[in-house]
């Protein structure tokens, strides 16, 4: 990448959080067995990740592409250097998840009522209790619980939401002792003006709390907000292989911003995040494949460029 057109501002580094096979698989038509899923772990490891979502514990009847969380888990390598979270609701998905070996788990809190009540049948004050409740308990046996704040820029049914209301909400989290917290677009409707501000105020109350984003490419405002939260003071990015995703409870939202697309951003950035450009288009076509549909990587439409670069 070229040095003269790297800002000062940028970081030397990102992490890139993998989350296809959670928030990627959790809206596809097609359930992939449990063997696939594994695979897909497998593609991101090979491809550098060493931080991935594997995996949600909630009801099977609501989401039954994650119905396999417990046998998925009984699987996976806990000794291989990847850090492997799992996504909760709910105290009872809290519990499930500690009955597994995984490394953490991230809960969700709605920045709204109605968002909230659907997807999780919590209103935000419910939601906030609960997640005091398992955050307290998870500190007792010293067991890290992160945190995103969803439809942080926008709800499907209550439209605007004020960053005052979603700065209030991570202040509870953090007065409480997540120990990472997350702004979610769960439905695509942010730009990069208003993740700038939101970070940067989210910022002033993290401290030495790390901030994490989590971008959905709806409106192809994806990449831009990436960037706008990397400069806002960001250091991980939630992305997905082949851009697959979306939430069952979030009518109209399309998938995560994809993990290729991302990368090729933060390396022609001078942005190093540790990941295998190539070896993420490959399991993008895996992916394709395994999901029997066209995927959203621009890049893996386009190709990465220029080819030839060195250095």
């Amino acid at each position: 990448m070229p040095n003269e057109i790297r800002p000062e501002i940028l970081p030397a580094s990102v992490m890139v959080m993998e989350v296809s096979p959670r928030d990627g698989l959790q809206n596809e038509k097609v359930l992939l067995p449990t063997e696939q899923k594994l695979e897909l772990v497998e593609y991101a490891k090979l491809s550098g990740s060493r931080r991935i979502e594997v995996t949600s514990f909630v009801h099977p009847e609501r989401v039954p592409q994650m119905a396999d969380a417990e046998a998925l888990c009984e699987q996976l390598d806990l000794t291989d250097g990847v850090r492997y979270t799992g996504l909760v609701l709910n105290e009872r998905g809290y519990r499930r998840l500690r009955d597994t070996s995984l490394h953490e788990a991230g809960l969700v809190i709605p920045a709204t009522d109605t968002f909230g009540q659907r997807n999780q049948g919590l209103r935000v004050a419910d939601a906030l209790a609960m997640a005091r409740e398992v955050i307290a308990d998870a500190r007792r046996g010293a067991f890290p619980v992160q945190a995103t704040i969803a439809v942080a820029f926008g709800c499907p049914f209550e439209g605007v939401v004020p960053q005052r209301t979603v700065l209030e909400i991570a202040e509870q989290l953090l007065e409480a002792g997540v120990v990472e917290i997350a702004l979610a677009d769960t439905i695509g409707v942010g730009v990069p003006v208003q993740v700038r501000a939101a970070f940067e105020g989210l910022a002033a109350l993290s401290g030495e709390i790390p901030m994490r984003a989590h971008f959905h490419d709806t409106r192809n405002t994806a990449i831009g907000n990436a960037y706008a939260a990397i400069q806002a003071g960001v250091r991980i990015l939630d992305a997905s292989i082949g851009g697959i995703g979306g939430c069952p409870f979030a009518p109209q939202a399309s998938g995560n911003v994809a993990t290729e697309d991302v990368v090729y951003m933060l390396d022609r950035s001078g942005i190093q995040c540790g990941l295998d450009l190539d070896r993420l288009l490959e399991a993008s076509e895996w992916l394709q494949g395994a999901i029997a549909k066209p995927i959203a990587s621009t890049l893996l439409r386009a190709g990465p460029w220029p080819s030839n670069e060195a250095g």
